[in-house]
């Protein structure tokens, strides 16, 4: 398929058409719900351009792909399904586990910030976290592959990660959150 023409006008009164053909308003959670995917994948694409690691940028560059997979399943509102299986959520758990090896252990929350690319990671993460909420939330009235919620909330779970791990590769301090009952 190529996209020779890239307006259609067909959106200009606030409906579009998913993948699967039907016709439905910009704000349904499907459409909000792909969207937030969407805007999670432009924020990976800005981490990448932050320079992170090597082994960072290979899977925050896998990441992208998976994610496109991952909102193309929603915007086919169940016409397409199993783009996101159970290996890609073990892979992402593989991956926390071998990153978080090598970090000192949290004494504390942490606020986000530290290196640029740490600081995308961690801009990354919480979209990640909105785009699971939408997601829950439509998965409360349609039938949304259980995968794609694991996948989401392992995804977040790796992004803080790799954010701790671009701060402790650029040398810099973690910022502790002052808990004032301490």
């Amino acid at each position: 398929m190529r996209l020779t023409k890239i307006y259609t006008r067909s959106g200009d009164k606030g409906n579009t058409r998913l993948a699967n053909g039907e016709e439905v308003s910009k704000d349904s959670l499907w459409v909000t719900a792909y969207g937030e995917v969407d805007e999670l994948n432009s924020i990976v694409g800005f981490a990448l351009t932050q320079e992170p690691d090597t082994m960072s940028a290979q899977i925050l560059s896998d990441i992208q792909h998976t994610l496109f997979d991952l909102g193309g399943e929603l915007a086919s509102a169940g016409m397409i399904t199993g783009l996101i299986a159970q290996q890609q959520v073990k892979a992402l758990e593989q991956h926390i586990d071998q990153i978080n090896a090598d970090l000192p252990p949290l004494e504390e929350f942490i606020l986000p910030g530290g290196s640029t690319s740490a600081a995308a990671l961690h801009l990354a993460r919480t979209v990640c976290r909105r785009a699971e909420r939408v997601i829950i939330t439509l998965d409360q009235t349609e039938a949304i592959a259980p995968e794609i919620i694991q996948y989401m909330n392992r995804l977040s779970d790796l992004l803080f990660v790799m954010a701790r791990h671009e701060n402790h590769l650029a040398g810099n301090q973690e910022v502790y959150w002052k808990n004032p009952r301490k």
